[in-house]
């Protein structure tokens, strides 16, 4: 049966739960970026990238998620977005994988079709070690804000090989790029939430292996 958050927060209020944070920082002769997640939060978000639209999509993480997640990030934005997106995801995606530990007793799946105004959404994604973005949608604007279309994709592809996640992006329906991404970040939270919850049914790893 799997938790409920008020289950997680007793069982770790008695110990028998590991913090699951991490504080990860990357620092480039492009970009320089620290970032702190809490997988157990509930939905606060610090953030400063420089770009606003981006801004809005993490914080729209957060919040959907109930993650916690502080994040500074100054990259050469005189360029373009792309150093300071794309390290974004190699960031947070190392503090996935990082604060999601062992993987013991955790879901590992996750799955969410969204609805966002005529956007639909579906992620899917496994906590397997095994990185692999699958990436369908289809965005026909150069920019949204200050943020280059293009590097939606970039993000969560960084964001899979960080956090050594398969993880598939599809639209199933859509023509508002704003919707379209936001879209993706929110059901990309939502089916994170779901892997990284626990099964009390799961004593190890959910691994015919045994190890993830």
């Amino acid at each position: 049966m799997t938790e409920t958050n008020r289950e997680r927060d007793e069982r770790k209020g008695q110990g028998s739960l590991p913090s699951r944070t991490a504080v990860v920082e990357r620092n480039t002769a492009e970009t320089k970026i620290r970032l702190a997640l809490n997988l157990d939060g509930s939905g606060e978000g610090e953030i400063s990238t420089g770009i606003g639209f981006f801004d809005h999509m993490l914080h729209g993480f957060a919040k959907h998620g109930f993650f916690d997640l502080s994040l500074r990030a100054e990259g050469d934005l005189e360029v373009d977005t792309h150093h300071t997106a794309e390290d974004v995801g190699i960031v947070l995606g190392r503090a996935i994988r990082e604060a999601v530990g062992d993987k013991k007793g955790i879901i590992r799946y996750g799955t969410c079709i969204l609805p966002m105004d005529d956007a639909l959404i579906l992620c899917s994604l496994d906590l397997c070690g095994r990185p692999y973005l699958s990436w369908d949608v289809r965005l026909d604007r150069e920019r949204v804000g200050q943020l280059e279309t293009e590097m939606i994709r970039e993000f969560f592809y960084a964001v899979s090989y960080g956090g050594e996640m398969n993880l598939h992006v599809k639209q199933l329906d859509g023509f508002n790029n704003h919707h379209i991404i936001e879209g993706a970040f929110k059901a990309f939270a939502k089916a994170l939430d779901m892997a990284v919850g626990y099964d009390r049914r799961i004593t190890g790893v959910l691994s015919t292996k045994g190890t993830l």
